[in-house]
């Protein structure tokens, strides 16, 4: 009985470790797999508005304890520009997605996947993004890419949207501007403690 709860709690402890690291992009290509828009399903808001409050201030002082390279000023400034769109909140149906503005409207389109890209960054991790398109003459964005630190099929908790309507090549350049989404039924408060939780 002991070895057996022993061996449980080993496995237990390696896969934590394992999600950890592939959650802070690292990981070996061949675990990377395609995923479909129903991992993103459900209602997400945007976290700029908290950002904009004040109410994540308390995670960019946690930043600036932990890590003294930049006070807690400089880590608001970098997640303002991180954060920052006009996009309030999406609703993701099947493989439809319909974008909420902070004006009050929406556009609502079909997307199809087209592939996943691993992208190699300066500080020795890595990320994947997830593409889809939409061919949809009034669609709000025809590019969309899913960033959310996981590289296999899971149900989000959060994740980077990264959209536009030039090409998937433009927005994988992109690496200041990365618009984060939680579910709409969290407190900004709620999204604090988790972003502290990371």
């Amino acid at each position: 009985m002991m070895l057996t709860t022993s061996q449980a709690n080993e496995k237990e402890v390696k896969e934590a470790e394992k999600e950890k690291t592939v959650y802070n992009g690292y990981f070996d290509d061949a675990d990377v797999q395609d995923r479909s828009l129903t991992d993103w399903k459900g209602q997400w808001q945007s976290v700029y508005p908290y950002l904009k409050d004040g109410t994540l201030d308390q995670v960019f002082d946690y930043k600036a304890k932990q890590n003294k390279s930049m006070t807690a000023e400089e880590y608001k400034d970098y997640y303002t520009t991180g954060y920052q769109t006009d996009v309030a909140e999406i609703t993701i149906t099947g493989d439809t997605m319909a974008f909420t503005f902070e004006d009050g409207t929406t556009k609502k389109a079909t997307y199809q996947y087209v592939g996943k890209k691993i992208l190699n960054y300066q500080a020795g991790n890595r990320g994947v993004r997830y593409l889809f398109e939409s061919k949809d003459n009034d669609a709000a964005f025809k590019y969309i890419q899913f960033s959310d630190h996981s590289i296999a099929p899971t149900d989000s908790h959060h994740f980077h949207l990264y959209f536009g309507n030039e090409s998937q090549e433009a927005l994988l350049s992109e690496m200041d501007h990365w618009p984060t989404f939680y579910p709409t039924d969290l407190s900004g408060l709620e999204i604090a403690q988790e972003m502290l939780a990371h």
